[in-house]
């Protein structure tokens, strides 16, 4: 069997994680070991915060919605609540994008909120 030489990929390996690795200062950006130390270490966070962007996201949303209930009369958890008696079928994304920008819109949903609590009392 012939002899295999791996130059031309271990060439290709190092210039992927050496070309990944573009933009950041110093050696790490230009040599191969500290770059692939770098572009580990960013690979890992970046896996870690796709996972944690939906719990940000989502903290976000109910503060949001939290802040334009509370201007209504109304605390976020009365509010959810009152939108599961009531039957309104709202995910928070929409509710707080609704809260920031149709305020109208939003008063009318607390109302109907308002409403099936008082009638569920």
């Amino acid at each position: 069997m012939a002899r295999v030489k791996r130059g031309v990929t271990g060439h290709a390996r190092h210039k992927k994680i050496v070309d990944m690795a573009k933009g950041y200062v110093g050696r790490s950006g230009e040599s191969f070991r500290p770059a692939l130390q770098r572009v580990e270490k960013a690979l890992r966070y970046a896996y870690r915060d796709r996972r944690n962007k939906k719990r940000d996201f989502r903290a976000l949303w109910i503060q949001r919605i939290n802040a334009g209930s509370r201007e209504l009369g109304l605390t976020y958890g009365k509010l959810i609540d009152g939108l599961k008696k009531a039957g309104i079928a709202v995910d928070r994304k929409v509710l707080a994008e609704i809260a920031m920008s149709d305020p109208d819109g939003f008063k009318a949903i607390v109302d109907q909120a308002k409403a099936a609590l008082t009638s569920a009392k």
